[in-house]
């Protein structure tokens, strides 16, 4: 029964991680972050908007609160399924993302 919880509790986390991301690609196209390359999500995290290659300060404010979500919701997760099925639902959830916006996130 004990295995049953930690299932539904795996599904769940990954469903809200996955809405949290696919948000952060969402808006990661629309200020042209190319966010899967290197550095790029420490940059901005720090808020440095000259990674974009589209102004859009609002649409960038809700990126950087979102990257912060995402980190928030992946320690959850991490906390409710451990570490190692936490990466595996991640790089899920990044392929998932990149099949639909191809090369547009980078990588």
């Amino acid at each position: 029964m004990g295995n049953d919880k930690t299932e539904l509790g795996a599904g769940w986390w990954a469903k809200n991680l996955d809405e949290v991301d696919r948000e952060v690609a969402r808006l990661a196209a629309l200020c042209k972050v190319r966010l899967l390359d290197p550095g790029i999500i420490e940059r901005v995290l720090q808020k440095d908007a000259t990674v974009c290659g589209a102004q859009n300060p609002r649409a960038f404010d809700k990126l950087c609160h979102g990257l912060m979500m995402h980190y928030h919701v992946r320690d959850k997760v991490v906390g409710a399924i451990g570490e190692a099925a936490t990466q595996e639902v991640v790089a899920d959830i990044v392929a998932n993302i990149q099949k639909r916006l191809g090369k547009q996130l980078g990588g």
